[in-house]
């Protein structure tokens, strides 16, 4: 069984978490136990968005 994904709305919600969590930093600078799980969770979101783009890809070569 093969289940479609929106892969563009997907991508976007990550994009959208990103700037999240950059204003977070921004707003919270000094906030340290902020600042050390806005990095984890940036780091989180790099491997979303790096899974995502592959997904992108490969879905638009097959195309």
């Amino acid at each position: 069984m093969h289940q479609a994904f929106d892969l563009k709305k997907m991508n976007d919600i990550i994009l959208c978490m990103k700037q999240g969590a950059d204003e977070l930093k921004e707003i919270g600078s000094d906030f340290p136990a902020l600042d050390r799980n806005l990095v984890r969770i940036r780091a989180s979101l790099k491997m979303l968005e790096i899974n995502i783009s592959d997904a992108i890809e490969s879905n638009s070569q097959t195309e």
